[in-house]
């Protein structure tokens, strides 16, 4: 039987991803950023508060946050934990429904607003077509999620971004796959006079050939899709059902698996 691992696209094994909330004016400055140096990052938005004060008006976010993610943060940001389960229902449904409008895709994601959440609505989400929601608890570390519902990340911006990004930028060990994933509030750039901070990082970690970039939908997406395929019972060929291509390690020789089709692996 072969030895079989996933990778990501092309054989990569570190993946970088990106998730700012909240929508604010110094999106704009951070898109730029991320576009001058090929990095993707999803963006959570609440719908139900477009245009007020420096928030993005609705008439502008499928432009701007084009080849990025645009995910729900809730519909009015309540501290959901503390609202009966109808409201989370509504804040929920209602931001996707009003954001799908907007950019004419389905809108799967969502971060919890306030960092606010519980097991009742971990269980309900799914249910409300989100398939992923990150947390505020950061890890300080490079592993993949084992809870999607749940997704904690590496660091806030504001915690040994640099510091982190040399640490990931080093790890060499292909048996393993590696995710940095930062988050944070791009308002809190201007707050602090720190644009330099992610403007280092963005030209640091920008155009590595051994990094896949990725929104949060994305890595759900193909890991979804790995996760999908089906092995003959001696893992002698392989078939995938979904569009999207995957790429396994078989006996340390990488392998395209295309969407639709079935491959030997021996």
């Amino acid at each position: 039987m072969p030895k079989i691992m996933v990778a990501f696209p092309q054989g990569k094994h570190k993946v970088l991803t990106m998730s700012y909330d909240d929508g604010r004016a110094a999106d704009i400055r951070l898109v730029e950023l991320f576009n001058k140096h090929g990095i993707k990052g999803s963006f959570h938005i609440n719908s139900g508060m477009l245009g007020e004060g420096d928030r993005i008006p609705a008439d502008q976010i499928a432009d701007l946050y084009r080849g990025h993610e645009v995910s729900a943060h809730t519909l009015t940001h309540p501290t959901i934990a503390r609202s009966p389960k109808e409201q989370l229902v509504h804040e929920v449904f209602e931001d996707r429904k009003r954001l799908e409008q907007i950019v004419g895709y389905t809108v799967r994601g969502l971060s919890y607003p306030n960092g606010s959440f519980n097991q009742q609505i971990k269980a309900m989400l799914p249910y409300l077509g989100i398939e992923y929601a990150r947390s505020v608890q950061s890890t300080g570390q490079f592993g993949m999620p084992d809870d999607w519902m749940e997704w904690k990340p590496t660091c806030h911006h504001k915690a040994n971004l640099m510091s982190l990004a040399e640490s990931f930028v080093a790890l060499h060990k292909t048996q393993y796959l590696y995710m940095m994933y930062v988050w944070g509030h791009s308002y809190e750039f201007d707050l602090d006079h720190n644009w330099d901070l992610i403007e280092g990082f963005c030209e640091y970690m920008g155009g590595r050939q051994d990094i896949w970039y990725a929104t949060n939908m994305e890595i759900v997406d193909y890991m979804s899709a790995f996760q999908n395929l089906k092995f003959s019972a001696s893992s002698d060929f392989v078939w995938n059902p979904s569009a999207a291509s995957v790429w396994l390690n078989v006996d340390n020789q990488m392998v395209e698996v295309k969407g639709g089709s079935q491959i030997h692996l021996t």
